[in-house]
């Protein structure tokens, strides 16, 4: 397999070319326009080395049907007890921040640069890009971020300072999927958590053609805040 170097236009190789583990491409930016194009294909940027964008299309891949999603009997019970309040696009930065920081076992650092901040700031600006916010007594303590294309979510990170609070943050992002009649959410690789809510594995042709039914529709653009 060969691992392409992108030109300067925002183009993208055929994915059926990456390699194992689903590297694609290396190089490019980070604009909007390349941005969007490779979430269309299937593609997305994970993290960063001596400056240049590693790009990736895994197969097989982790999606989430928002209606095979799993609540457990503590997540029922943290949802009706109400002590957290969910918002949906009032703190974007905080939220992506938040990700920045947080600890991730088996990793040193994370991807999330301020060239990445910078960008899926500008996503969410022109109405791409949403978070889902949980906060206790007007504290964030918990969200999620990720970017919204015709009838897909493509979940990027989350974090939280609480337990519960990103599941609770998820729990919100999927009915939020639900009542929008989202197709997916792509959860991009294989985590036992995400297993345990529901999330399956499909292979890249078959998560291709569900993308492709999915930008069928028009991309819902704006704040999600109502």
């Amino acid at each position: 397999m060969t691992v392409y170097l992108l030109p300067e236009e925002p183009l993208f190789p055929p994915v059926d070319e990456a390699e194992p583990d689903g590297l694609i491409a290396i190089g490019g930016d980070l604009s909007v326009e390349r941005l969007l194009q490779a979430y269309a294909q299937g593609i997305f940027p994970w993290f960063r080395e001596e400056e240049d964008v590693f790009w990736y299309s895994p197969d097989p891949r982790m999606i989430l049907f928002p209606e095979h999603f799993k609540v457990s009997d503590s997540l029922k019970r943290t949802i009706s007890n109400k002590k957290f309040t969910i918002k949906f696009d009032t703190a974007f930065d905080r939220v992506i921040r938040g990700c920045a920081a947080a600890p991730r076992p088996g990793q040193d650092g994370t991807w999330i640069s301020e060239d990445f901040i910078d960008a899926y700031g500008e996503l969410h600006a022109r109405g791409f890009a949403h978070s889902a916010e949980v906060f206790y007594q007007e504290e964030l303590v918990g969200g999620l971020y990720g970017v919204s294309l015709g009838a897909a979510f493509f979940g990027e990170s989350m974090f939280f300072r609480m337990n519960n609070a990103s599941k609770v943050a998820f729990h919100a992002l999927v009915e939020r999927c639900r009542q929008n009649g989202f197709k997916f959410i792509d959860c991009q690789v294989e985590t036992t958590h995400l297993m345990g809510l529901g999330a399956t594995l499909v292979d890249r042709k078959e998560y291709l053609l569900l993308l492709a039914d999915a930008l069928k529709t028009c991309t819902i653009k704006g704040s999600w805040t109502a």
